[in-house]
């Protein structure tokens, strides 16, 4: 059984291996994980984290994985 992690930004950006600040931007621009505000907290769920990642996955000659 796997167990659900929340994590702040820096730990979000170590666990999908890309810089804070393009996780930043990312969300800036719509165009990163799904996360959660909390005031002035921003929080991700590690199975979004999963999930946005799995939107990312691609084959060796450049298409899209099934």
């Amino acid at each position: 059984m796997q167990h659900n992690k929340r994590l702040r930004t820096p730990d979000a950006a170590t666990y999908v291996g890309t810089a804070q600040s393009t996780l930043e931007k990312l969300r800036s621009l719509g165009r990163g994980p799904t996360y959660i505000k909390l005031g002035r907290a921003v929080i991700y769920d590690t199975q979004d984290l999963d999930a946005w990642l799995e939107t990312h996955r691609r084959v060796p000659n450049g298409g899209v994985a099934a």
